[in-house]
């Protein structure tokens, strides 16, 4: 097993390094200067999300589909995952990770987009599908790509997406509260199950009710610390600047550290959190009610903005603000770092956080289960989805009682191999993302129906 290790740690250090920061990045700028700057919509596109499109096509509403992207991108990378860049990158890696969430804003709209435009109807349930898979079976005619991609979501789904969620609420329910590992399991499963059971229809709405209850709470959680440490916020602020663009010293508690570390780090953390480009979120939002691809694109496209743009960017400011704040707090360990800052406020700081972790922990479950129930259905029809759901029940239990190193190498690798299909995709077909953009967005005919 060893070596297995050894092989997946290796790959991950090429697949997560900078060819695919590279590539990643450099979709991002090319959508964002092709579709000039679709950023401007982001206050429009918050405003279409809380509307209902009743009147079209599709399984759940625009914000169903949304909240459903969210409950899967927004999880325990948004707080361990902003901690890791600190600690690697230097305070300078917040800045590079919310501009790296200003910029993937253009790519989920892109790739949301396609989704919906390639989507099909199965004949036999009359439920609506898509995804990256159909976008280059249908409009690249590269069927056995998107045969690849599938069976890559459904690994991946059955790693990142279940086991590793479900071990870390089992961790967090034991050193907490002293809940045996089994126990928990046990209780996620049922509860997994209960919500599974009911399709992409009862996973939105417990996810349009689910992810703004536990993003606000987190959301004010955060503010509340900022509150504390508002003596030294402006000190942060500078600091984050400054580390993003210059060479530093060690200061402030914080590692020296060069433009390019804080870059890597930075970026990195924001495009895996986001999860912009890599063609998860698409497939949930070809399932949303709406007129024409463009509106469920800039639906989707605002789900970047509150998962970078917002929580990473606030859980940044509290982590930088706090380790000035308090010295003795080590930035050794990136994994823990979060949970020192929050230690460091009064009552509330280590509860807000277990609160965070274990429903940011819970909504990626639900939201990766329909991920790779539409893969396995692309693959397999009906039948592989009943299949498939009893698999990711029991690796969910399996997930919250035994170690899982293994299964994150494999899984990050495979979440790296889907970004790639993926985003051939996006760059091969942007001509068509314009031609549609131009057609609803920039005529103004957003509230036209696609012919």
């Amino acid at each position: 097993m060893d070596w297995i290790h050894d092989f997946l740690t290796q790959a991950n250090g090429i697949l997560w390094g900078w060819p695919m920061i590279i590539l990643l990045l450099g979709t991002h700028l090319f959508l964002t200067i092709r579709l000039k700057l679709p950023q401007r919509y982001i206050f429009q596109a918050i405003k279409l999300s809380m509307k209902k499109d009743v009147s079209s096509s599709g399984d759940v509403s625009q914000l169903g589909a949304l909240a459903t992207a969210l409950a899967a991108t927004i999880g325990t990378g948004n707080i361990v995952g902003v901690a890791t860049a600190v600690a690697l990158g230097g305070p300078g890696a917040v800045l590079w990770c919310w501009l790296t969430g200003v910029l993937g804003i253009a790519t989920k709209y892109s790739e949301a987009l396609l989704a919906v435009k390639y989507r099909v109807k199965d004949e036999k349930t009359g439920r609506t599908f898509g995804g990256p898979m159909l976008v280059l079976e249908r409009g690249l005619h590269l069927k056995w790509l998107g045969i690849i991609f599938a069976v890559l979501t459904t690994v991946t789904s059955l790693g990142i997406g279940c086991s590793v969620q479900s071990n870390s609420i089992s961790l967090l329910m034991n050193e907490t509260f002293d809940i045996p590992f089994v126990t928990t399991g046990i209780v996620l499963a049922i509860l997994a199950a209960t919500v599974l059971i009911g399709g992409v229809k009862v996973i939105a709405k417990v996810c349009t009710f689910f992810v703004p209850f536990m993003a606000f709470f987190y959301i004010v959680g955060c503010l509340y610390i900022l509150c504390i440490n508002h003596e030294f916020l402006g000190e942060a602020l500078i600091l984050i600047g400054k580390c993003a663009f210059t060479p530093t010293a060690a200061t402030g508690g914080f590692i020296g550290g060069g433009i390019m570390i804080a870059m890597r780090y930075g970026i990195a953390r924001g495009l895996f959190s986001n999860e912009s480009g890599l063609g998860s979120a698409p497939i949930v939002a070809a399932t949303a009610k709406t007129r024409n691809p463009v509106r469920q694109a800039l639906v989707s496209a605002s789900g970047t903005f509150w998962d970078t743009v917002v929580i990473c960017a606030l859980t940044g400011l509290v982590i930088v603000s706090s380790v000035i704040a308090y010295p003795d707090i080590s930035i050794d360990d990136g994994a823990t770092l979060t949970k020192l800052c929050f230690d460091k406020i009064p009552y509330v700081g280590s509860p807000l956080l277990a609160f965070g972790i274990l429903t940011f922990a819970f909504s990626t479950i639900l939201g990766w289960s329909y991920y790779g129930k539409s893969a396995m259905w692309y693959l397999f029809g009906k039948k592989g989805t009943t299949i498939y759901l009893i698999v990711y029940v029991v690796c969910l239990f399996i997930g919250s009682i035994v170690s899982l190193n293994l299964i994150w190498d494999i899984a990050d690798t495979m979440n790296a191999l889907m970004a790639i299909p993926n985003l051939i995709s996006l760059l091969f077909l942007s001509g068509v993302i314009v031609s549609e953009t131009r057609k609803f967005l920039w005529s103004n005919r957003l509230d036209e129906k696609e012919e």
